[in-house]
């Protein structure tokens, strides 16, 4: 009974907010009027709230500034500076303000902050002496007003490219929502995209790459789909949907993702999908969603209409047996997707389906060894150890293990962890017996992940441990090379008179580089850091005096090889 009265209220906040927010699908409303747009530009988007990007969903809009950097970027509403961040990749120069209202908006990828914020950053870099910083601040440090500059629009960190990455999220929870869903609307008059389904063959089989799948092309267009050899599809048993389907607004060539789509069996909706809001902590379940086995064989991006038992995004407002269409009673039935953009332009697709009543049931035989999606589970077999935390896997497993040829340089053979077609949602823990003769360098040892190199380690125990965050093949090897060092503009007894800037490049051939330190006369000194060129470079200050000084270059990787650069110089 309770049950019940929550379907039928879930379906009434559904009507009323379709009826107020253009038929989009969505649990709460959302103020529209409260937040301006960040930049002072026609509003145009390269990537969209929730859009499908490789282990994760896109978490807020990407806002185009013309290809270069240097915009003005305003506060979205009046509040307060509560977090700075500077990250070699990821959102690299980005500021957070918190507003009254109980959201939060953050501002990344930018170029440099306003005066008063860029100082504040430096002293903390100093004080902490290190380039990368993340620290929050109190309600009464840095009161901003709507529409006050806090920066500039840059391409800093993990950026493809100038843009202003955008986000609001809920301040309680810290939940991303989807910015247009609070006003900030992007022209846009163009339906989803969908280019082909994919259908499955379930039988209360757990998904894996051995589900078997028919792909089929789709063809249309303005909003009006069909199979691109139309056909009655005869299916039988417990069958799951896919789709591919992509978005354009009125502003940009850019192809984005959708915003919702709905499965419906004869009228009737059994699943419903909708970016509206996500946690940090669940998006790699992004790889729940897709089909992650051809995403890693092909990058094709299909979207499964029906979710896995272990999945714990948010994302999935409504569904019947998880989406899962059961065909047993030889009647023709309707099947339609239902794809919309957030502006709630639509693309439809109807199929129609000739069930019938199956005739056996394959039966689900374990070749390994039975992991379930939702307990801890363990494997052991003397050379190997694996623990996978409850909650890591998003559905059972027949969980694989094979011994592979022993690699050159390797200090164990080759040990094949199941699939790497098989997704985890974090990491799982990972034990190696090296061979006999590591000896003193088992402090030196790290794992490797054949396609994906060093994933870490320690040796404890007689064992080298790790924790990777994909399956794979996997050996030992130990790293005593310290890193490289390569000076791009100073030597010893150098005349940088006039030189505005030293810089640095330094890789690791194995381990990776844990820190680095730099300093002149015996001073710390700040090295800014470029994710793309992995150039570090010193800015010359008010602090470095005419005369003669010695700077040192320090790097350290993962297993404690250092490696210094000492150079005296005349300025």
């Amino acid at each position: 009974m309770i049950k019940k009265a929550g379907a039928i209220l879930l379906g009434c906040v559904c009507l009323v907010l379709s009826t107020l927010a253009q038929d989009r699908i969505q649990s709460r409303s959302y103020p529209t009027t409260d937040f301006r747009y960040p930049l002072d530009l026609p509003p145009s988007t390269a990537g969209s709230f929730g859009e499908l990007r490789a282990m994760h969903f896109h978490s807020g809009l990407d806002f185009k500034t013309n290809q270069r950097t240097g915009y003005p970027v305003h506060a979205a509403l009046y509040g307060y500076v509560s977090r700075l961040r500077v990250q070699l990749g990821g959102f690299g120069n980005a500021v957070y303000l918190t507003h009254p209202n109980g959201y939060t908006t953050v501002y990344a990828h930018l170029d440099h902050l306003s005066p008063e914020l860029a100082a504040t950053v430096r002293k903390y870099q100093q004080d902490h002496q290190s380039f990368e910083v993340d620290f929050k601040l109190q309600p009464f440090e840095f009161p901003v007003t709507k529409g006050q500059v806090i920066a500039w629009s840059g391409n800093t960190g993990a950026s493809g490219g100038p843009h202003l990455h955008f986000e609001i999220r809920d301040s309680t929870t810290e939940e991303t929502i989807n910015p247009q869903l609070f006003g900030l609307s992007i022209p846009d008059r163009v339906p989803p995209s969908i280019s082909g389904i994919t259908i499955y063959q379930l039988n209360g089989h757990p998904f894996s790459e051995h589900t078997p799948r028919q792909y089929l092309g789709v063809a249309g267009a303005n909003g009006n789909y069909h199979l691109s050899n139309p056909q009655t599809l005869s299916l039988s048993g417990d069958i799951g949907f896919g789709i591919s389907a992509i978005d354009q607004n009125s502003t940009s060539v850019n192809r984005n993702g959708i915003y919702s789509l709905e499965l419906k069996v004869d009228d009737r909706t059994v699943y419903t999908f909708s970016v509206e809001r996500f946690a940090f902590d669940k998006t790699h379940a992004i790889n729940a969603y897709i089909d992650y086995p051809q995403f890693v064989l092909s990058r094709r991006w299909i979207q499964k209409c029906f979710i896995l038992p272990g999945s714990q995004i948010t994302l999935y407002p409504q569904s019947e047996n998880r989406g899962i269409i059961s065909f047993k009673d030889s009647l023709l039935h309707t099947v339609q997707y239902v794809v919309k953009d957030v502006a709630g332009n639509t693309s439809t697709l109807n199929l129609k389906v000739q069930a019938s009543i199956p005739k056996d049931r394959p039966v689900n035989t374990v070749t390994g060894t039975l992991f379930k999606y939702n307990q801890r589970n363990e494997y052991s077999n003397g050379p190997v150890k694996v623990t996978i935390p409850p909650g890591n896997l998003y559905d059972d497993l027949d969980f694989t293990y094979a011994v592979l040829p022993q690699m050159p340089g390797a200090y164990s053979a080759t040990h094949r962890i199941h699939s790497r077609l098989t997704p985890i949602h974090e990491n799982f823990d990972l034990w190696i017996k090296p061979d006999a003769n590591i000896g003193a360098l088992a402090n030196k040892a790290v794992i490797v992940n054949a396609l994906a190199g060093s994933v870490g380690g320690i040796y404890q125990d007689g064992y080298v441990k790790a924790k990777p965050a994909a399956f794979g093949d996997f050996y030992i090897k130990v790293d005593t090379i310290p890193p490289v060092i390569t000076p791009l503009n100073i030597r010893d007894g150098s005349n940088l008179a006039g030189v505005s800037s030293i810089s640095f490049k330094a890789h690791d051939n194995l381990s990776g580089i844990k820190s680095y330190r730099a300093t002149i006369d015996g001073q710390w000194i700040l090295l800014q850091q470029d994710y793309r060129t992995r150039i570090l470079k010193y800015i010359f200050d008010n602090t470095i005096q005419p005369g003669r000084h010695t700077l040192e270059f320090v790097v350290t990787d993962q297993k404690d090889n250092v490696s210094r650069y000492t150079a005296e110089f005349n300025r």
